[in-house]
């Protein structure tokens, strides 16, 4: 039985998909006017690692991850750089799948794009003015707050607590604070789409309701999103959705927590925003999405390059006992007397990893379950003899499964694929370069012990070290 915690009802509810078998999901994507950040990814990774373990319990998953590709930061930063709004939107829509297939998220089955959609986002405007939930003035279209009765059930706001935040911005033609745009007039050198109030571009809000009602109908199972969006974005979809459906539009809101560093909110106010592709020049793909991954999804996750270090050093954990595990298949025989030993603890584990991904998908309880069996697998392993080569493939394939559903190694052939990339040759490389700054330090302070060892144990793993007049170099033998 898999439990999440639903923003809706603020408790951990059952799973219970709409479909038997079936899971239909949307997960709000990235605004295409810059580079993903660490707080993005948090939020695809979370999304894509459910996914998978949705998959692994045998539901037929429908994921809809969209692009906006349609918004004021757009056009903003468009103008900034001199370029169209949609050159510059593509450009990072392209960027988004360049740092996510490093990352190792698969693609959602439908990554529709606002500039696709403008037809459905008018027809469903025009059903909430036909209704009496949305009005025309001077252009624009605006959503009426007040004519729904639940606004607020999702962000446990009233109508009357947001109303002290909330004013009239000039050119707005608005008639209550509270209501909030679906489509904006014209003005010059915007994006523009010919509607029933002149030209010009949807809101933010209406774009998603749009596309996901178009992919996955109303009463959807499961809306994902980071926690910034619970309000407004998330409580005007809903209060649009199902103004204009008459039908619940989401079953299950799923919400992860802010990324800080050191303790600190990430902001682009303070400027302690880490952009994804500048941390992968400095720390391989696994060891982000470890990283990622690390802590429960709802909570809190902080930064700092120590702990992006511990998960540098997971990672190599991981691939060790793989190539170690792969190296006991190859001369294990039929028989074997540890195997008893090591079945027992496979099953134990593999009931511990699903009952940590059914509570709420808790990823770090799960990634405790790989690394648990990573020390049974190692342990084992220095056994004599060694337990029977069916028992060590049935580790193999526990160890393969882990990894599909967490995702850290992408894979080839069903197990985890280890290839080198640019980002993991450049990280060996500034590595290699600490290690010699060390060793130059211990020669600077005449500690020729620990010179010698740097040198001797550089050489045993390849890589010979020249000290020149130029200083040291270094190549691979």
């Amino acid at each position: 039985m898999i439990e999440v915690y639903n923003t809706l009802s603020r408790r951990k509810e059952q799973l219970i998909p709409a479909e038997p078998g079936r899971v239909r999901m949307y997960v709000c994507g990235p605004t295409t006017y810059n580079y993903i950040h660490l707080g993005n990814a948090r939020t695809f990774v979370l999304f894509d690692t459910i996914r998978r373990y949705l998959e692994y319990c045998g539901f037929k998953v429908i994921l809809v991850q969209n692009f906006t590709d349609v918004d004021d930061k757009i056009i903003k930063r468009a103008a900034e750089e001199g370029t169209a709004p949609h050159a510059l939107a593509l450009k990072y829509t392209e960027a988004y799948y360049e740092d996510a297939d490093r990352l190792n998220i698969l693609r959602a089955d439908v990554h529709p794009r606002v500039s696709e959609h403008i037809e459905e986002i008018i027809s469903l405007i025009e059903s909430l003015v036909a209704k009496g939930f949305a009005y025309a003035a001077g252009g624009d279209a605006y959503f009426s707050v007040r004519r729904y009765p639940d606004y607020g059930k999702l962000s446990g706001r009233s109508p009357d607590e947001m109303l002290a935040g909330a004013r009239v911005e000039p050119g707005e033609n608005k008639r209550d604070p509270l209501d909030f745009a679906l489509w904006k007039a014209a003005k010059p050198g915007e994006p523009k789409w010919p509607s029933p109030w002149g030209e010009g571009r949807p809101g933010w809000h209406i774009e998603c309701s749009a596309m996901a009602l178009k992919y996955l109908g109303a009463d959807f199972d499961i809306h994902g999103g980071g926690a910034d969006l619970v309000f407004p974005h998330h409580e005007n979809e809903i209060a649009q959705s199902e103004a204009a459906t008459g039908k619940p539009f989401a079953r299950y809101w799923l919400h992860n927590g802010f990324i800080t560093v050191r303790q600190e909110k990430m902001s682009k106010s303070i400027g302690n925003v880490f952009l994804v592709r500048e941390v992968l020049e400095r720390y391989p793909a696994p060891a982000v999405r470890l990283f990622l991954l690390g802590t429960h999804y709802r909570s809190p996750l902080d930064y700092a390059p120590e702990y992006l270090e511990a998960a540098v050093r997971g990672v190599e954990r991981l691939k060790n006992c793989f190539g170690l595990l792969t190296e006991a298949i190859a001369r294990a025989t039929p028989g074997g007397d540890a195997g008893d030993i090591l079945a027992d603890s496979l099953s134990g584990l593999d009931a511990e990893f699903r009952a940590a991904m059914d509570d709420d998908f808790n990823s770090a309880r799960a990634l405790a379950c790989y690394f648990d069996l990573v020390r049974e697998v190692n342990t084992v392993l220095h056994a004599v003899p060694l337990p029977s080569r069916k028992v060590l493939e049935q580790a193999m394939d526990l160890f393969s499964a882990f990894n599909h559903v967490l995702g850290i190694f992408p894979e080839k052939e069903g197990k985890p694929s280890f290839e080198k990339t640019a980002g993991d040759d450049d990280f060996a490389a500034r590595l290699l370069d600490l290690i010699i700054a060390v060793r130059q330090e211990a020669r600077l302070r005449k500690d020729w012990a620990v010179a010698d060892q740097i040198r001797e144990g550089l050489k045993e793993i390849g890589v010979v070290l020249e000290d020149t007049p130029e200083g040291v170099r270094w190549k691979k033998v």
